[in-house]
C-alpha cells in the first residue's frame, strides 16, 4: 500500500483540479442527464488528491500484473 502513495503535492493538486473540472462540467450539463459512470473518475481523482492513495494506480497495477502473467505462460 505504501508504494501506491502519491508523495508529490503538485500531482495531488493536479488530481484535485481535474476532479473539480469534471464536476463543474457535470454541474453545467445538469446532474440528471449525466450518466453515473462519469462520477467515478472525479471521485477517484478527488480521493487520490485528498488521501494520497491513487485507486487508478492500484487498479492498473492489478490489471497489468494479470495480463503480464497471462502473456508469460
Amino acid at each position: 500500500m505504501k508504494q501506491d502513495m502519491i508523495s508529490s503535492k503538485a500531482l495531488r493538486m493536479t488530481f484535485l483540479t481535474i476532479a473539480v473540472l469534471i464536476m463543474v462540467g457535470i454541474w453545467l450539463s445538469g446532474f440528471n442527464p449525466v450518466h453515473w459512470l462519469l462520477y467515478l473518475p472525479a471521485g477517484f481523482l478527488a480521493f487520490a488528491a485528498l488521501t494520497g492513495i491513487c485507486p487508478g494506480l492500484i487498479i492498473n497495477k492489478i490489471l497489468l500484473r494479470k495480463n503480464l502473467a497471462r502473456e508469460n505462460n
